[in-house]
């Protein structure tokens, strides 16, 4: 089995308020040491045979490898779209301090758990 390491799991969502439902949740849970929500862009797609324009937020989610399937569970589960973007992307390098975090973070996931903490 790899290593467990750093990840970025890459989403979008139809809103703002739906991202941070969402986003809060990881976090909360622990699956997820933080997330960034970029609040506007515009997707252009092909869905159901016909050219889409919507309005999108996207996020970056920091994790750990092991968690990346019950991330996206996780996210599945709770999304309004039937089929939301999930990417996994590799994390090659970056500051050591801040990769510890991250693994600090999501050692130890929580179910449903609320605690404070703060991203460095």
């Amino acid at each position: 089995m790899e290593k467990d390491k750093p990840i970025l799991v890459y989403a979008t969502f139809p809103s703002r308020a739906e991202a941070e439902r969402i986003g809060g949740r990881l976090v909360d849970d622990g699956l997820a040491a933080c997330v960034n929500i970029l609040p506007v862009m515009i997707a252009i797609y092909v869905w159901e045979g016909r050219r889409q324009q919507d309005e999108e937020c996207a996020m970056i989610i920091k994790s750990r490898a092991t968690l990346a399937e019950t991330v996206i569970e996780v996210v599945r589960s709770l999304h309004p779209y039937g089929n939301p973007a999930l990417v996994v992307l590799d994390v090659a390098g970056g500051a050591p301090p801040f990769l510890e975090w991250v693994m600090h973070q999501t050692a130890a996931p929580r179910s449903g758990g609320h605690s404070p903490g703060g991203a460095p």
